[in-house]
Formats: structure tokens, sequence, C-alpha cells
């Protein structure tokens, strides 16, 4: 269902998703703000170590690029891309908390109606079907009320978690991108995945509910 302050520039924005239950608990996809900088800043220090390797290259130390202070210049920015109608910059939320970020990117209009897709979850909560959750919500959203055709994500070979995530909803693998994204300090290969709204028969959320993997909430 769209929300009711769904924007004509910019379908499906804002809108609040889910919630779904997993074995994390009660997971929920909402807009980013500003006050999530104090929550915000706590996961992404204190995972410095686990989310490092995985996110591109950045300008300064990984303490002061997600430092409290930094968030609202952050958020404002996201939010204003938001409002043109190129991003879609949601918080993740397990039982309440802010527990991570989905961000759909590169939103294309006209002939192409695509977009990428990138998350990130707190560490804690790895492996309890939070980015599967999220992610699936974030989907059917993007073909739905956002009107997408195409969504797409790259990942590094080596990120076997994100790749098993990326596989558990769908998507298809469709090359290798040689040298694509600066990420940790060196170019690195990366998957090239990717869904198209024929292949959402029935919906990813409702997927993951029959699968067993999640439940209505």
């Amino acid at each position: 269902m769209r929300d009711r302050r769904t924007s004509d520039r910019h379908p499906g924005w804002p809108a609040r998703l889910g919630p779904v239950r997993v074995r994390a608990g009660q997971v929920r996809v909402r807009p980013i703000r500003l006050r999530d900088a104090a929550a915000w800043s706590h996961v992404r220090t204190r995972d410095e170590a686990q989310l490092l390797p995985w996110e591109p290259t950045g300008v300064g130390p990984w303490r002061a690029r997600n430092s409290v202070s930094s968030w609202p210049l952050v958020c404002s920015a996201m939010r204003g891309s938001a409002r043109h109608g190129t991003l879609l910059p949601f918080a993740i939320e397990v039982d309440g908390e802010l527990a991570g970020q989905i961000t759909v990117g590169n939103v294309v209009r006209g002939a192409l109606l695509s977009a990428w897709v990138g998350y990130w979850v707190a560490t804690p909560l790895t492996g309890g079907g939070v980015a599967t959750a999220a992610l699936a919500l974030t989907l059917d959203h993007c073909f739905g009320p956002v009107g997408l055709h195409r969504v797409e994500a790259t990942v590094r070979p080596e990120n076997t978690a994100s790749r098993s995530v990326l596989a558990r909803v769908g998507f298809r693998e469709e090359g290798l991108l040689r040298r694509y994204l600066d990420v940790d300090g060196e170019w690195r290969d990366h998957v090239l995945v990717a869904l198209t709204a024929e292949e959402q028969v029935g919906g990813f959320t409702a997927a993951l509910v029959h699968s067993g993997r999640a439940q209505w909430s």
C-alpha cells in the first residue's frame, strides 16, 4: 500500500515497511532520521572491523567519518537526494532499535526504471535473518509503489555472507566486474547480481514467510 505521504516526484518515498519477524526479532524498514545519530555512530564505530573490509574507501579515519557529529550532514544529504527522486535511504530496525541501513540508489526513471541496493546490519544480529528480511521488504517496495523494473547489487566474491543473503531472496548472478570499486584501499572485483519485476511472482517477503524464514508480524 502506498504511504499516504508518498511523493508524486518520488513514488514510494517516504515509507515504512514491515514488520516481519525473524530469528533475531521483529524487523521494520523506515526512513533515516536526524535523531538516529547516536545509535548509528555507536553501531558503526563498534563494528568497524566487520564493516570496513566491505565498504567503499572513505576520506579520513573511520571513527571520524562515523562520529555523532558527522551524521547530520550524511543524513541531510541522503534525505535531500530522496526528495529529488534519486535515492531511498532507509534504516533497519529490530525490535524498535536501529540495526543497520538499506539504501536504494541511482534511481533512474524513463526507459530504464532501475536502481541499485546496498545494506549493512549490526554484527550481533548477523545470521539472524535481519538482512534477508529487510532486503525482501525493500524489494517488494521497489517493484511495487516505487515502480522500478530492475534492481541490481554488487558484492565482493569473497563476501560469502552477503552473497548468501542476495541468493536467498532470488538475485541472479550476471557477471564479474573487474576492479570495479575502491574498497578498503584497493580496487576490488565485484559480482553483479540483479532482479527484474517479472521475477517478483507472489512477492519476496511472502516467499520468505512461505519458506519458514520469516513470519508476518
